[in-house]
């Protein structure tokens, strides 16, 4: 396996993938940092947007896996796949998904898959004060929709976990304070 890391940082809305993705950047050296929310479109011509996108960045990271470099992710396809599974959009994306997870698990690289997820889910509603200012319906940000994103991304962390278990999947409550989360966040990474 090779030294560089691929990173993917998943979770519902609220649950500090913000926050620790910018941490996870500060503290690991030649790490590359991606904020990706997909594509807006939810009919079904959305799918085939999304399955582009996706293939041309799984192509990228393909190209990178010899140049010492560590690629972070702030969501990917896995927040399509889950938006969907949720009912989010007008079609099923879980073909796709499985071609792109089967692909990424092929990868050269040391994979953490990790879910942010809050136990006591009543802190969403702290954390979800934001201006919803141009955000479309599917998106808004709500408890109850956060509450919802978090069980199915928690399945979709144990499904990954049986199926590849090379790929370190981690689940982490991130409802600690900020230097703990810190702490954490560099032990599952070393």
């Amino acid at each position: 396996m090779a030294n560089s890391k691929l990173i993917i940082v998943e979770g519902p809305q609220g649950a500090g993938k913000t926050t620790v993705t910018d941490y996870i950047r500060f503290f690991l050296p030649h790490t590359n940092l991606y904020r990706l929310c997909g594509t807006s479109d939810k009919t079904t011509t959305g799918k085939e947007k999304a399955a582009k996108m996706y293939d041309g960045l799984l192509n990228y990271i393909e190209s990178l896996q010899n140049d010492s470099i560590n690629l972070l992710f702030d969501r990917t396809f896995f927040t399509e796949e889950i938006y969907c599974r949720l009912g989010f959009k007008d079609y099923s994306f879980s073909d796709v998904y499985e071609r792109l997870l089967e692909r990424f698990a092929k990868f050269d690289f040391d994979f953490y898959y990790i879910t942010l997820y809050l136990n006591d889910e009543n802190e969403y509603a702290k954390r979800l004060i934001r201006d919803d200012k141009g955000i479309t319906d599917y998106a808004k940000y709500t408890v109850e929709s956060s509450i919802n994103q978090q069980k199915a991304y928690l399945q979709m962390a144990d499904e990954i976990e049986k199926k590849y278990p090379h790929i370190h999947v981690i689940k982490f409550n991130n409802l600690v304070p900020l230097e703990e989360m810190q702490e954490k966040i560099k032990q599952l990474l070393s």
